[in-house]
C-alpha cells in the first residue's frame, strides 16, 4: 500500500510552474529518493506535503486519506514530519530539552518548559541511543558539531513518532564520517518509516538509494533503480552533468 501518494500535484507561483501534475507512490516503510537539477521543484515538493505551500491543484494522501486540505500543523499530527536543510533546533537549549519541547503536546514554548525536569528513560533514551547523543544530553544544541546538529533534528522527529519523514539535503555540510554514520541511521530508519529523501551527494544516494525519482522543471523525469537512473540518457543529460550549488524552487 502507498503511505504516501501524489496525484497531479502542482503549483504555480504567477507565471512560474514550479511542480507540474506530479504523480508520485511511496509505498509504506520505503526510502525514496527525490533528485533533480537546481530548480527542479524537489524543495517545494516536500513543501507541498508538508503543508508549507498549499498546491495550485491535485491531492497529497496519506495511507489513502486526503490531507490536501489540512494545515501544516495538523499534517505533523496525522505523521508528517519535514527535516529542513537548516537544522531548526533551539540552540539555547540543551539537548534534552530540545526532544522535551518537540514531544510536547502543548504548542507554547513557556508550557513546553514545564516537562524539562523529565529524566532521560524510555522513549527518549531509545531514540538518543539511536542517533548517538547519549553522551551529549546536557550539551547546549548551539555548542554540537553541525552533523550532530542535523542528528538531533531527526531525534525530534523520531519522537514525535512521524510515520513520513520528509529529508531536505540531510547530509549538507557534513563530514566524510557523519554522512556515512548518516547512511547507517536511514538505513535503520527504513522499513519502520516511510522516507523522502532529497539529496545533492550521489555517493550517499548510492548507499540508501531504494528507488529513486528524478524530476526536472518540476515534473517527473525518470524513476528506477540507482543503476537505471544513472544509466538513463536523458537523466544524465537533465542532472548528473549539473555539477552547480543546489538553489531549488
Amino acid at each position: 500500500m502507498a503511505s504516501l501518494k501524489l496525484d497531479a500535484l502542482t503549483v504555480r507561483f504567477g507565471g512560474l510552474v514550479a511542480v507540474n501534475a506530479l504523480d508520485l507512490e511511496v509505498r509504506d516503510g520505503e526510502l525514496r529518493c527525490l533528485l533533480g537539477p537546481n530548480g527542479a521543484g524537489k524543495s517545494t515538493t516536500l513543501d507541498l506535503i508538508c503543508g508549507k505551500t498549499r498546491p495550485t491543484s491535485g491531492q497529497v494522501l496519506i495511507d489513502g486519506e486526503d490531507i490536501t486540505a489540512l494545515e501544516e500543523f495538523e499534517r505533523a499530527r496525522k505523521g508528517v514530519g519535514r527535516k529542513f536543510q537548516t537544522p531548526s533546533v533551539f540552540k539555547d537549549l540543551t539537548v534534552l530539552e530540545n526532544l522535551e519541547v518537540a514531544r510536547s503536546d502543548h504548542p507554547g514554548f513557556l508550557q513546553s518548559l514545564r516537562v524539562f525536569r523529565t529524566p532521560m528513560t524510555g522513549r527518549i533514551r531509545e531514540v538518543l541511543d539511536f542517533v548517538g547523543l547519549s553522551d551529549h544530553v546536557m550539551t547546549r544544541a548551539g555548542n554540537l558539531s553541525h552533523g550532530e546538529t542535523q542528528w538531533l533534528e531527526i531525534a525530534m522527529l523520531l519522537i514525535q513518532d512521524c510515520k513520513v519523514l520528509l529529508m531536505d539535503e540531510p547530509t549538507a555540510g557534513m563530514t566524510i564520517q557523519e554522512t556515512e554514520q548518516t547512511a547507517k541511521l536511514f538505513g535503520e530508519l527504513r522499513g519502520e518509516h516511510t522516507m523522502v529523501v532529497v539529496e545533492h551527494d550521489m555517493s550517499f544516494v548510492r548507499d540508501i538509494a531504494e528507488t529513486v525519482t528524478v524530476m526536472d522543471m518540476g515534473a517527473l523525469l525518470a524513476q528506477g533503480t540507482i543503476a537505471e537512473i544513472e544509466s538513463d540518457p536523458a537523466v544524465r543529460e537533465a542532472y548528473l552533468a549539473d555539477t552547480g550549488d543546489e538553489t531549488d524552487a
